[in-house]
Parts: C-alpha cells; structure tokens; sequence
C-alpha cells in the first residue's frame, strides 16, 4: 500500500493515524481482533451489517499496514484466522480510548432531550 507524503503541520500526526484505521469498520475490526485470533465468519458473525465484500477489503488494507496478519491453513473448507501484529498491539491504548469515549458519548446523547 502506498503511504501518503504529509507536508506535516500540527494536525498532520491525528491525519495519518485516521487514515489508517478511519472509517465505519477497521476501529471495530481492531477491536475484535485486540483480545484474541478471530476467524474470518466469526468476524462476519461479530459485525452482522458489514458485507463479505467490504470486510475482506478492510481486512486487506490493515494487513497491508502490517497492523493485522492473516494465516490460511490448508483445509477444506479453507480456514483463515486474523490476528493483531505486535505493531498493531501498539494500537490497544487508541482503541481502548476510542471505546472509553464512545461509552461516555452514548451516554451523553441518549440523556439529552
């Protein structure tokens, strides 16, 4: 995967990190995979609204950021189990935080009139 050259300015750390694990699904992906190996219809099963499609490209560009790993094992049917890498170990504290804040925020806007 290409890597985008920032002209770095004061956000352009927060940036780059969004643009790696931004949008609706890779924050939950990571998530899921943080505590444990998860096979690939067990994520579908943990994630019922993402489709096949749009999982399996999520999956790639984190493997390609070399933040999760893939392992195929010779089965039939073929099994394949998703993993955290130990850079993507370095995330646990963002995720954590995310989820921390999202609690809060729920909270928040289900108490507002």
């Amino acid at each position: 995967m290409a890597h985008t050259r920032y002209d770095c300015h004061a956000g352009c750390p927060v940036e780059a990190t969004l643009e790696v694990i931004g949008g609706k699904w890779k924050g939950v992906i990571l998530y899921h995979l943080l505590s444990k190996t998860i096979r690939f219809n067990e994520l579908r099963r943990l994630m019922p609204e993402i489709t096949q499609r749009m999982l399996t490209k999520q999956l790639r560009e984190l493997e390609a950021e070399n933040l999760i790993t893939r392992t195929v094992y010779a089965e039939v049917p073929p099994k394949v189990e998703y993993s955290m890498t130990d850079y993507g170990q370095t995330l646990a504290p963002v995720i954590h935080a995310l989820q921390i804040w999202g609690v809060q925020h729920l909270k928040q806007t289900s108490e507002d009139p």
